[in-house]
């Protein structure tokens, strides 16, 4: 069975001011790069093969530079793209609590069941994410998967076999 370490990319603008990033492309922001320094620490004595990303910043970015750091391969799969959040996309949280309450309410209890307008189902990801992850699990004994949230906690529960 291979070992995944999964790593999230860095902060980014929207991160800090709490907006809907969903599959929007985004660069690091300062504070991201300072925790990508951090991360690329943490994991430099991991026995590592190489690093699965989605082709979309933040995490390509995330990703170059773990496997840069780590002198190891870099492979970008499309099925890793985050969650698209469709008209969500560049919302203040706040802003979608108020203009949507009972879906908002139902999205924290039970995001499974709430595909945003023009956006993606939960269902769909798990499977973009069984098929990007199908190969690596096979060919390598240890890899880096990046991934930004939500994506990375679907990344996780596919990992673990929670997959409804």
């Amino acid at each position: 069975m291979s070992t995944v370490v999964l790593v999230r990319p860095g902060c980014t603008d929207f991160d800090e001011q709490k907006r809907i990033q969903g599959s929007l492309e985004l660069p690091l922001n300062e504070r991201g790069q300072c925790q990508l320094a951090k991360v690329i620490d943490a994991i430099r004595d991991q026995p590592v093969e190489a690093v699965i990303t989605s082709p979309c910043d933040p995490c390509r970015s995330t990703a170059e530079a773990v496997a840069h750091a780590l002198d190891i391969t870099l492979k970008e799969k499309k099925q890793l793209c985050n969650l698209d959040q469709g008209l969500w996309q560049g919302l203040c949280v706040v802003e979608i609590r108020k203009k949507f309450p009972r879906v908002f309410k139902q999205w924290e209890e039970s995001p499974e069941t709430v595909c945003p307008p023009e956006g993606e189902t939960v269902e769909i990801a798990f499977e973009r994410i069984a098929e990007a992850l199908r190969k690596p699990l096979k060919k390598y004994d240890s890899f880096v998967v990046v991934a930004s949230e939500p994506l990375a906690s679907l990344v996780s529960c596919t990992l673990r076999g929670a997959v409804p």
